[in-house]
């Protein structure tokens, strides 16, 4: 008997239904139609570039808290890190004159070392990864804080806040279109992260940590290892983009990152970065973060309230972290049946 025409054609939708990407696309093409037609001046290009460019710096530390979360932990103390990662950067090159290798390598290094501990808080004492980073979160922010007054460096190089554009043009109308550094950097990190996390042994433990914890020491993995890799990645990161928001705006503002914590997480948990580990793609979280954008953006062009943004945001995580408990509740369901089918 011939197969059924329709058979493969059935089986790809239907493993399409089930990728979080292909609904949160659809998602994307109706919010773009809606807003389109309801907000002049969003389906722009000079709008577009600009979206790109001011969330670059979130898509930037996405991708740090989505290795963390596919591995199993989470980490609130992202924000925290990048703004005292980018202040004693700003320091170091406005008050002291270092030149912009050192400044910037500093920065890096003082953003990773704050992951690394964030780890060995985890590894070796055994806290909660929440507990840990909400802890390290109040502690660092508050000693930056304490420590600045709160005073912003307005002085910072002319290296450091000097325009750089890759292409540019100018539209009939007079607007014109940059791709800066934000944006390059961002392409360049989300690339890094898809390999890191695809092509290498390390992103396949990282998953099959996220995924079981006790089953990926039992076949060797290094768990303590893999927790530096995680949180010392996401450190670099948040350094990195705290570097760059200050290249953006030219001044070093101390508390300007506070509160970025729950947009970069929801972005990452709408793109299917499930918060119990071992499931999570780059090219969802980048779909996370361009969802948020088009909210965000078309709310404010239509003139609704900012704080409608936040219950937004809330919403979208509760929603994400149901699907996904539902989810994997129904996938152990069926393994159950199946097995005891086969028993």
């Amino acid at each position: 008997m011939p197969d059924h025409p329709h058979g493969p054609r059935r089986a790809a939708l239907s493993r399409l239904r089930r990728r979080p990407e292909a609904w949160l696309f659809g998602v994307i093409v109706l919010a773009v139609l809606f807003f389109g037609a309801m907000a002049p001046g969003f389906l722009t290009l000079p709008n577009v570039i600009d979206l790109l460019e001011t969330y670059s710096v979130q898509a930037i530390m996405a991708m740090g808290l989505f290795v963390v979360l596919v591995s199993g932990g989470i980490d609130i103390s992202f924000a925290a890190t990048a703004s005292v990662s980018q202040y004693v950067a700003a320091l170091l090159a406005a008050r002291m004159g270092l030149p912009a290798p050192l400044a910037i390598g500093l920065g890096l290094a003082l953003g990773t070392a704050l992951g690394c501990l964030n780890a060995a808080l985890i590894h070796f004492v055994r806290i909660p990864s929440i507990i840990a980073t909400i802890a390290m979160m109040s502690v660092t922010f508050s000693l930056l804080m304490y420590f600045s007054g709160g005073r912003s460096i307005y002085d910072l190089p002319d290296w450091w806040t000097t325009r750089v554009t890759f292409y540019e043009t100018e539209m009939a109308n007079g607007d014109l279109v940059r791709v800066t550094l934000p944006i390059m950097a961002m392409v360049v990190v989300s690339l890094g992260t898809w390999a890191l996390m695809n092509k290498t042994a390390v992103g396949r433990q990282l998953y099959a940590m996220g995924g079981n914890t006790e089953a990926a020491r039992r076949i060797g993995i290094s768990i303590g290892h893999l927790h530096f890799v995680a949180y010392g990645f996401l450190g670099f990161l948040a350094a990195f983009a705290g570097l760059l928001q200050a290249h953006r705006v030219g001044e070093s503002v101390p508390n300007a990152m506070a509160n970025t914590e729950l947009a970069v997480l929801s972005a990452a948990v709408l793109g299917g970065a499930s918060l119990t580990g071992g499931i999570g793609t780059v090219p969802g979280v980048l779909l996370g973060i361009v969802l948020l954008a088009i909210l965000q953006n078309g709310l404010n062009l239509l003139g609704v309230s900012s704080y409608f943004f936040q219950i937004v945001i809330g919403l979208t995580i509760l929603a994400s972290t149901s699907l996904t408990v539902l989810s994997s509740r129904r996938g152990r369901r069926h393994r159950t049946l199946g097995e005891a089918a086969h028993a």
